[in-house]
């Protein structure tokens, strides 16, 4: 089992960025492919974003892409999230997992191991 934590969460304005980070430990979690997601209040849990191990590969939702990016440094054991251009929408709670479930890497059915999650507010 790979343990996670999220951290860089915090509140922003409208328009801004931050950069969040997901440290993982416990087996080696460089073998795995890795997302974000996020879960506002009262919604579901949306997929974000998917790395695959090398870090050469990326997927992304359509409500993100071209403002989220998400990288790894394989290295530090640490797979991160550039987001840009905030918007109020994009307040949730962010949350990286490990993809080792038997779903589709879009949902949360494709990941197993999950973080405890890290919350980002954006205010108009």
């Amino acid at each position: 089992q790979v343990q996670l934590v999220e951290s860089g969460g915090g509140l922003v304005q409208a328009g801004d960025s931050l950069r969040l980070s997901c440290l993982a430990s416990g087996r080696t979690y460089s073998v795995y492919d890795m997302g974000w997601f996020r879960q506002a209040l009262g919604k579901d849990r949306e997929f974000l974003a998917t790395i695959n191990r090398s870090g050469l590969g990326a997927q992304y939702a359509d409500s993100v892409k071209g403002r989220f990016t998400i990288s790894r440094d394989n290295a530090k054991n640490t797979v991160y999230l550039q987001m840009n251009s905030l918007k109020p929408e994009d307040t949730a709670t962010y949350y990286c997992a490990t993809r080792g479930g038997s779903g589709h890497w879009g949902t949360k059915e494709g990941y197993d191991s999950w973080g405890q999650g890290t919350q980002v507010t954006v205010s108009s």
